[in-house]
């Protein structure tokens, strides 16, 4: 266990007390690590007074705020794909390719009917109203309608109507919302930060994107069989088969939100660093990877145990 040392007199909360602040940042399944994080934390002797997160970081924060994390590791711990199928609603792609009520009712069986100014922990959730591009940060009302806004990936998760507003993912514009904890008044703030390999660990491996071929065997020895014999129908099926495959929908528009939120989330952290950054090395983990909830746990809480002993030991060095 990892003893962590807060400096209380420099605090300038009443009492020399210092507020932790945490900001949990996005990341579709990889944000399971976000649990092993927390696990770490508590076990460092940390005491966490506020929290903000995007997108799935929402989701792990909301429930810590009320008290049920382990409640969901527990759940997770049994989950394969059956039961990740069993979350999705397909619907008629208008506004997303699924609806998210599942997901909701998901979150719901492990946060209770509450309003978000209840819960023992402030807490705050980051969503962007997608008709105006302003960030919007929730910090009262309905937790789960909350935390359903800031986890809808455009494109595949249908938007959330709000006050007039309709609201997509938080982490389009802030996946790591440190200036979000800062502004709720954090002396000291530990970040997560899910997004800073994504890039280099799945996008440039080749073929990461690619669909399989669609052709068959039997499809190939046709065309095989049929020789040297010309008309324009098989020649478009030469082609067709011997085409350089292209990624589907589903793989491009989460492309280009993972390079969109990894370079916002460089440029971010340049100029508003927290006082802790944990990265876990999930770069690899796919968008729906649930059924890996253990092992991404346990990466997150060897992370930021870490990382909180590292700095702990700085911290000790400098006093």
């Amino acid at each position: 266990m990892v003893k962590f040392d807060v400096d209380a007199s420099s605090g300038s909360q009443p009492g020399g007390g210092r507020k932790i602040g945490l900001a949990l940042g996005s990341g579709s399944a990889r944000g399971l690590a976000h649990i092993g994080v927390l696990r770490a934390i508590r076990e460092a002797g940390i005491e966490v007074n506020l929290i903000a997160g995007s997108s799935m970081g929402a989701v792990v924060g909301a429930i810590f705020a009320s008290g049920n994390l382990e409640g969901l590791a527990a759940n997770l711990s049994r989950f394969d794909w059956r039961n990740i199928a069993a979350m999705l609603d397909p619907i008629f792609p208008r506004s997303g390719l699924i609806e998210g009520q599942k997901i909701a009712e998901f979150v719901r069986a492990h946060i209770p009917d509450t309003r978000i100014e209840d819960l023992p922990i402030p807490f705050r959730s980051v969503a962007v109203d997608i008709t105006s591009g302003e960030e919007v940060v929730i910090e009262i009302g309905d937790l789960i309608e909350a935390v359903r806004a800031s986890i809808s990936v455009p494109g595949i998760f249908t938007p959330v109507r709000s006050n007039g507003r309709i609201l997509v993912d938080g982490g389009l514009i802030n996946p790591v919302p440190v200036s979000v904890v800062r502004s709720m008044g954090a002396d000291l703030i530990i970040a997560v930060d899910l997004n800073h390999d994504i890039v280099s660990s799945r996008l440039s491996r080749p073929g990461s994107l690619v669909e399989s071929k669609v052709s068959t065997p039997a499809i190939s020895r046709l065309v095989e069989g049929l020789g040297s014999r010309e008309n324009a129908a098989l020649s478009q099926l030469r082609a067709w088969l011997n085409k350089e495959p292209l990624p589907g929908i589903f793989e491009v528009l989460l492309a280009s939100i993972y390079i969109m939120q990894a370079r916002i989330t460089q440029v971010t952290l340049q100029h508003d660093m927290p006082d802790i950054l944990i990265q876990p090395p999930l770069g690899a983990v796919r968008f729906m990877e649930f059924d890996r909830a253990e092992e991404i746990i346990e990466i997150g809480y060897q992370c930021a145990a870490d990382q909180l002993s590292a700095w702990n030991k700085a911290a000790g060095d400098r006093a």
